[in-house]
């Protein structure tokens, strides 16, 4: 189940490159990639719940799940600007995107056991 969401969490992230360059642009991101990518998004928060819920590395699964659950949370308040037809502030793309990076890569620590 891991694996998958990481795969999951991988397209996603690809989704997310590509929404931040439109805005880094100033261009507005296209709807259908920020729902694709918010979809794709959840559906690796709730297999990584999943799993934590049955993991025998709770520890830094949920430390990996709090900080994509944090990102989550970021991700919805940029889309309150796109709901709003407003351009997302840069600066929150950037925190975003970095704590989202970050569980990520605390996921994949956590998985290859680096």
């Amino acid at each position: 189940m891991i694996s998958s969401a990481i795969i999951i969490l991988a397209i996603t992230a690809v989704g997310g490159l590509l929404l931040a360059t439109k805005v880094l642009s100033g261009k507005q991101a296209p709807w259908f990639l920020s729902i694709i990518h918010a979809l794709l998004g959840a559906t690796g928060l709730i297999l990584l719940s999943l799993a934590a819920i049955e993991s025998d590395w709770p520890g830094r699964l949920s430390a990996s799940l709090a900080l994509l659950v944090v990102a989550a949370l970021g991700g919805f308040y940029l889309a309150s600007f796109h709901l709003r037809g407003n351009l997302s502030p840069k600066g929150i793309v950037f925190i975003h995107a970095g704590v989202a990076v970050a569980g990520f890569l605390s996921l994949l620590t956590m998985y290859f056991k680096i």
